[in-house]
């Protein structure tokens, strides 16, 4: 029988000899790394409390292949029954809806109060037909970060709008060109032809009120205004204040040109502010005033606009396959608990998605940068992943396809947005996804 195991390496056995009739359960925690050491920290910790054993697994860095793999096993498992289980999965922010049909209902073991401690909007996106296929586990939204340091000393206000950050972003570009500085860019994101360009682009597109691609009653509403003076405004960046090479930006180059001292202002994720002031960064110190770090909510598409920040984050979810289900969501119910997440934000910095967390005073020493956060993840907008269902993806690709080509200058963004519109309608049975 084929292993569907296979992608995944089974990391550590975590048990406590106590009990005799201990059961195991299997989590699939993520890639290699702090994430996964800080997962097994959790889950032995809840293994020493209830004597159940806790088997970890890890599987690829890449998201797109970590989601193939899983819908493989998820599939062999429902057409298997003796096929081996992973009882708990760890899933990105747009997979419940891909993949609700594979897990249990966590209604039953969470309590509504438990639930309300939650930012609304995760817990809205880990509901799917009514059920809440996953628990939040962490969230993250797009953030400003900038360098303090060069807009003081040329005499510059961080921007609140889209417009104020390229004309601040010009202004010390070109001051730093003439002092020799000439390999500084303005302003950095991601604009590969890859979801985090969806997640950069809707951010553009909201703040200027022009919605998020499909709307909740699952009506396509992208060749709107809006969506088409915010595709014009990122457009007019590339090779003005943003290098043509962030055409094929991810997270990581971004951050290689912050870092390196390269750029005065980047969209990244919360992650990244740990990686932005670690040791080896040429910025360490240099985004900081009094213990605050440069990091703000991103700008609004005008003074009338909003600040939206997109919504991500990791969830947990318990397989319908599980042999053990109580057992596992005890484990999930474990793991997103305000004290463990508590406990992730100080060590590691992973953000809560418990909101009282954010005024946690040992929680603000550790992270400082959290003061700014509550309301941009309390705003955050969601993909419409969850409306879309097992569509998502198609979805998605359609839309940064239509987006690069814009910023790509291979197209007018009211023809591209016009043919985007009856793609999408296309692939929708009159909104019904």
């Amino acid at each position: 029988m084929r292993n569907v195991l296979k992608g995944l390496a089974i990391a550590t056995l975590l048990t406590s000899p106590a009990l005799v009739h201990a059961e195991t359960v299997v989590i699939a925690c993520g890639p290699k790394g702090d994430e996964f050491e800080q997962c097994e920290k959790g889950a032995k910790a809840w293994a020493r409390k209830t004597g159940h054993e806790v088997r970890l697994v890890s599987g690829p860095r890449n998201t797109t292949e970590q989601l193939t793999l899983f819908q493989e096993q998820l599939k062999q498992q429902r057409l298997n029954a003796d096929s081996p289980k992973i009882d708990v999965y760890r899933i990105d922010v747009t997979w419940p809806g891909l993949l609700a049909e594979h897990f249990i209902d966590l209604k039953p073991y969470v309590s509504e109060e438990v639930l309300q401690q939650h930012f609304p909007a995760i817990v809205r996106n880990n509901t799917v037909g009514g059920k809440l296929v996953a628990m939040p586990w962490f969230i993250d939204a797009g953030l400003l970060y900038y360098r303090k340091d060069l807009l003081e000393k040329h005499g510059q206000k961080p921007p609140t709008t889209w417009q104020e950050l390229a004309t601040v972003a010009k202004t010390v570009q070109e001051a730093e060109h003439k002092l020799g500085n000439k390999e500084l860019w303005g302003f950095v994101f991601q604009a590969k032809e890859d979801e985090m360009l969806t997640c950069n682009a809707l951010e553009w597109i909201g703040s200027f009120g022009g919605g998020t691609i499909v709307d909740e009653d699952g009506k396509v509403t992208i060749n709107e205004p809006e969506a088409v003076e915010a595709l014009k405004m990122a457009a007019s960046w590339i090779e003005t204040i943003s290098p043509k090479a962030v055409l094929n930006y991810e997270e990581e180059d971004a951050l290689r040109d912050f870092r390196s001292g390269k750029a005065v202002f980047m969209r990244n994720w919360t992650k990244e502010w740990v990686n932005a002031n670690a040791k080896g960064s040429k910025v360490k110190g240099k985004v900081t005033s009094k213990g605050e770090v440069a990091v703000m909510a991103l700008p609004k598409g005008g003074q009338d606009g909003q600040s939206i920040g997109t919504l991500g984050g990791w969830q947990l979810a318990v397989s319908r396959y599980s042999k053990h289900p109580e057992i596992a969501a005890d484990l999930v119910k474990y793991l997103t608990s305000p004290e463990e997440q508590e406990r992730r934000a100080i060590k590691a910095t992973f953000s809560p998605t418990v909101m009282a967390l954010y005024q946690d005073p040992e929680v603000l020493k550790a992270n400082p940068f959290y003061k700014s956060l509550l309301e941009t993840f309390t705003t955050a907008v969601a993909r419409p992943s969850h409306v879309t269902g097992p569509h998502y993806i198609s979805v998605s690709t359609e839309f940064f396809n239509t987006v690069h080509a814009v910023l790509s200058k291979s197209g007018k963004p009211e023809d591209k947005l016009k043919d985007l519109q009856k793609t999408l309608e296309g692939m929708s049975n009159k909104d019904k996804w």
